[in-house]
């Protein structure tokens, strides 16, 4: 059996050998899969939705990072008659997709605006010349018409809409050029199409649909949690410290990425970073592209490195061994914080999504949102997205319970977060907040004046601050009322209640008034209800507490550790020499697995989850001579 359309280096796997199957096409997808990707079977629901497509059904797939899209348009692609189209938004990373892809001996190729007028004309022949298995396009090329008169002139196999939710106009990652992407079907009506996210809320799934015009395509929906990713939410108490606490006590030389709200907050801290000792590097938008560039490759090719960015940076980043994601802001909505801690762990392996936040981040995202441009619709959209954001961090349950029920899915205590292995309590905080309500009120009715949250702690804790003596505070019937609470627990107090909007920011200055809520707390009908933080967050935790629930490094038994190093060694040696990100030529994961069996043959070498037959016999030698020098 010959399957036309598919690569010279992948045709002749699908010819022979491979499990006896009775439907055809499962039996060609599942020898794809082992031959060229080097894996034994599929994962959840990866082989009913490959089934559907190679059997030109359309499909809208909302799977986690880490989960496998890739492969159900790759090997319907290799499969099917044709060349598969991926549009994708991801022009920076698409090179280091095709090395990857060529690097298993699928043909792969690229058209976007970094390459010259003969890198296009050499990768649109090969198209046209049935040359191609992939081909990577970013979206604004469809609205080129030669792109187009192109597409008409070859054979396609399917289209592939990577990242969908950038279609979603109100979305974290809305791209406009993705509208015009509901133009394929109309063009192409025999193609079949598959829309593919990682993160998209029952609204966002449906938007998806909708302007996709994938409203009767099949729909899969997998699991969205990530039970290797442990979710921690702390108190802000000078956060670059805390991250650098986080990295020495249980990521020391770890890759991992850290988000920060501005530019300059990028540039401070991965400044920081280098001062003590840590390889990071920054990656924002007022940087050149050159510097940008350069900095997002090192970053995907060398070991242990932490990039400082923006939410700018990681759509897309195939980087398996992330092992942390920080925020040192409150991320905008719940879909941008799952997306971008989503991040971490690919490979499957003990991850950590830590999260610093304080009122102050409050205070920031509610004067964003009443400054942004948009009607009163908009900005009522973006309140509604912070708000989920602030519940799950207010959360007293389970952070992953809280976070997937957000995307509509049920689930039970994890006993991996925060919150499950260091429970947080609720108390009743009635009393305190209509204390802080009550100087918000005084500071108006009796000075006309509004002051944000550190001027009411210190009135509530009686301290005799420059500021507190210039505006004669002391002096108010409130002052010095509060001190059954410390400062941090104020702070606390201020954040929450401004997160159940029961106080507002108002202005420039980020001053507190009252909102309609507030009256029914001073009047007692309304019970305020805190979460009250656990005793280790109120002041910095030690080290070696902190390091208490991190994982070994790969959970190997002793005698690997070393082998498991030799081979990250000749991987990053080989890595350099070919101009690749290491994980192009094997995971971590598959690396282990190596080093604990510890393979004498090629043929053993070869039932390793990972190593396909191309990477097999271009890297067996030199794997069995590392392990033999190990």
């Amino acid at each position: 059996m010959s399957t036309p359309g598919t690569g010279s280096d992948i045709g002749p796997l699908l010819e022979v050998g491979g499990p006896e199957i009775s439907d055809a096409g499962t039996s060609d997808a599942l020898r794809v899969l082992h031959r060229v990707f080097g894996y034994d079977s599929f994962r959840g629901s990866q082989q009913e939705i490959i089934d559907h497509v190679v059997d030109g059904g359309d499909a809208l797939v909302l799977m986690p990072t880490g989960g496998g899209k890739s492969l159900c348009y790759q090997i319907p692609a290799l499969v099917r008659k044709g060349v598969g189209v991926v549009v994708s938004p991801l022009i920076a990373l698409m090179q280091d997709q095709v090395d990857a892809l060529r690097a298993l001996g699928v043909r792969a190729g690229f058209l976007n605006s970094t390459q010259d007028m003969d890198e296009r004309r050499l990768v649109e022949a090969e198209f046209l010349a049935g040359e191609l298995d992939l081909l990577y396009l970013a979206p604004e090329r469809l609205r080129v018409e030669a792109t187009v008169r192109l597409l008409e002139r070859g054979t396609i196999s399917l289209f592939a809409i990577d990242e969908a939710h950038c279609v979603a106009q109100w979305g974290h990652d809305f791209r406009p050029d993705y509208l015009a992407l509901s133009a394929l079907h109309e063009r192409w009506p025999d193609v079949p199409r598959i829309a593919l996210t990682a993160t998209a809320t029952e609204a966002t799934h449906g938007e998806i649909a909708s302007r996709l015009k994938l409203q009767d395509a099949r729909h899969f929906v997998a699991s969205f949690d990530r039970p290797n990713i442990q979710y921690r939410i702390a108190p802000k108490n000078d956060p670059k410290k805390q991250l650098l606490q986080l990295l020495r006590a249980e990521h020391p030389g770890d890759a991992g990425i850290v988000y920060c709200l501005s530019r300059a907050s990028v540039e401070k801290t991965a400044e920081f970073l280098v001062k003590n000792g840590v390889n990071a590097l920054p990656y924002h938008a007022g940087l050149d592209s050159r510097t940008r560039a350069a900095n997002q490759s090192r970053f995907l090719r060398e070991d242990g490195l932490v990039m400082v960015a923006t939410i700018a940076f990681g759509m897309g980043i195939d980087k398996p061994d992330v092992r942390f994601v920080a925020h040192l802001d409150l991320p905008k909505s719940v879909e941008g914080y799952y997306q971008e801690t989503g991040r971490a762990g690919r490979d499957g392996l003990p991850s950590t999504a830590w999260l610093a936040y304080g009122l102050q981040d409050v205070v920031q995202q509610r004067k964003m949102i009443e400054t942004s441009e948009g009607d009163d619709a908009h900005r009522r959209r973006l309140g509604e997205h912070v708000d989920a954001m602030l519940a799950l961090c207010e959360t007293v349950e389970c952070r992953r319970v809280r976070l997937l029920a957000y995307f509509g899915q049920k689930s039970t205590a994890c006993g991996n977060c925060d919150t499950c292995l260091t429970p947080a309590e609720s108390w009743d905080g009635t009393v305190p907040a209509q204390k802080f309500l009550s100087t918000v009120v005084r500071l108006k009715r009796e000075r006309n004046q509004k002051f944000g949250a550190g001027q009411i702690t210190d009135i509530l804790l009686g301290k005799k601050t420059a500021k507190v003596i210039q505006f004669d505070h002391d002096a108010l019937s409130v002052f010095g009322i509060g001190t059954e609470l410390r400062e941090a627990e104020w702070r606390g107090v201020a954040r929450q209640m401004l997160a159940q909007g029961l106080v507002a920011v108002e202005g420039e200055y980020g001053t507190l008034t009252l909102t309609d809520e507030s009256a029914e707390v001073l009047g007692g009908r309304r019970p305020v209800v805190l979460r009250r933080e656990p005793e280790s967050a109120l002041r910095p935790a030690r080290a070696e507490k902190t390091a208490r629930n991190r994982a070994a490094p790969v959970d190997l038994p002793a005698e690997a550790v070393p082998v498991f190093e030799s081979l990250r060694a000749w991987r990053a040696a080989s890595a350099k020499e070919q101009g690749v990100p290491a994980y192009v030529i094997f995971h971590d994961a598959t690396l282990r697995e190596i080093a604990v069996l510890s393979p004498s043959t090629l043929a053993e070498l070869g039932t390793v989850n990972g190593v396909g037959e191309n990477k097999l016999a271009k890297y067996g030698e030199q794997i069995l001579e590392t392990l033999g020098a190990a």
